[in-house]
């Protein structure tokens, strides 16, 4: 890939990946080194693209890939969770009680089957357009749309279940 295509192709897809991959991660330095690596990547592979996908399309499936490489690499090894900071402009009753409310939604979406659960990660936090959802997974628009609306109506049936 020469180089003006690679700095155009940097230019146009950087924040859209970035924020995939925010989808993915739920971590900015983390997503920031996917970014870095996918567009690496792509810019330095002996395989060229081949134009069968949109170019966001392409970059988002090495992402992801590198993701899931990320994953395994790190499920191997346990991280010990970091120290939180204080939050000093709500009082601990409220602060204890947003935070379980947010766990417990957490905790339905994160047992939540695939493909619903990244469809539904990906069109609330990564924003992305159902078009855009279907061809990551190589389906069609309309099945991204279903499979989000199920998966809404999953997590609605859990919250309801859980009284949340």
């Amino acid at each position: 890939m020469n180089k003006n295509t690679a700095e155009k192709l940097y230019e146009a897809y950087y924040m859209k990946v970035f924020s995939y991959v925010m989808t993915l991660t739920r971590n900015q330095n983390d997503a920031m080194e996917i970014t870095q690596e996918t567009f690496f990547r792509a810019i330095s592979t002996d395989k060229a693209f081949r134009g069968e996908s949109d170019s966001y399309t392409w970059l988002c499936a090495i992402a992801k890939n590198l993701f899931v490489d990320e994953k395994r690499r790190s499920s191997r090894f346990e991280e010990e969770p970091g120290e939180e900071r204080p939050d000093t402009k709500k009082d601990i009753e409220q602060r204890l009680s947003d935070k379980e409310s947010s766990i417990r939604i957490h905790r339905i979406l994160h047992d939540l089957e695939e493909p619903y659960k990244e469809v539904f990660q990906l069109r609330i936090f990564g924003e992305l357009s159902f078009n855009e959802i279907g061809s990551i997974f190589g389906k069609t628009e309309t099945w991204a749309r279903v499979t989000y609306h199920r998966a809404r109506l999953k997590i609605k049936e859990r919250m309801d279940e859980n009284e949340i």
